[in-house]
């Protein structure tokens, strides 16, 4: 082989070897957040809807706050504020905002249409659904139970308005750095990470139980709302 080819191959397999190197990130992010056939599975299997009324636990999530107990001072030693949320088939989902903000980075929106997708199989349109916030343990505590509430919501409105989701299907709730995903390390990401939890099923009559006019969104969709 010439000098020439020498090079062409040697460039060639350089090539293939980004290539292969850029791919694996993409690659461990894809098994890391789930795909929307993954989400339907977790999704399903509700025994009996919790008995929950999301605006006591937002002011207990605010008392709690209030106390500033001294054995409630670290992460590390707070109880779940709701154990009961555990217990519901559920995923998490990374979703990017802007720092200390409620406003959805665009890279995200590819995210929220793979939710979309789960939402509207066919086996989840007679459900309710849960989308639950939450925030690092950094930062004033009161502040973070606030911006996550403000983050649910948001996420809410885009699935709402954007996706076409029925609104009676959709309730929210911010638990802040109250109940962390990984309380071992208040500051890791995956505490940024919203959740949605199946709590109920929509009621017989209810136009949003039917089967929704609007098509499913498709997972690229990066359309965002007007503000």
């Amino acid at each position: 082989m010439g000098s020439v080819g020498k090079t062409r191959w040697g460039a060639g397999l350089l090539a293939v070897a980004l290539i292969g190197f850029m791919a694996l990130p993409c690659q461990a992010q894809t098994q890391a957040d789930g795909t929307a056939e993954d989400w339907v599975s977790k999704l399903g299997g509700l025994d009996s809807p919790p008995d929950q009324d999301l605006a006591a636990l937002r002011q207990q999530a605010m008392d709690r706050i209030k106390a500033k107990a001294k054995t409630d001072s670290a992460p590390l030693k707070r109880p779940p504020i709701a154990p009961d949320l555990l217990k519901l088939p559920q995923f998490a989902a990374e979703i990017k905002f802007d720092e200390d903000a409620a406003v959805v980075r665009p890279e995200s929106y590819r995210t929220l249409g793979r939710i979309a997708d789960t939402l509207y199989h066919p086996s989840l349109l007679g459900y309710k659904f849960l989308i639950v916030g939450h925030t690092l343990s950094t930062g004033r505590r009161e502040n973070n139970l606030t911006l996550s509430q403000r983050r649910a919501d948001v996420i809410r409105e885009v699935l709402i308005n954007t996706f076409k989701i029925s609104p009676k299907r959709l309730l929210t709730i911010g638990l802040g750095e109250e109940q962390m995903l990984d309380a071992g390390h208040p500051t890791a990401p995956i505490n940024q990470s919203i959740q949605v939890a199946t709590i109920g099923a929509l009621e017989v009559n209810s136009p949003a139980a039917a089967p929704a006019a609007v098509a499913p969104a498709k997972a690229g969709t990066k359309k965002r709302t007007k503000r």
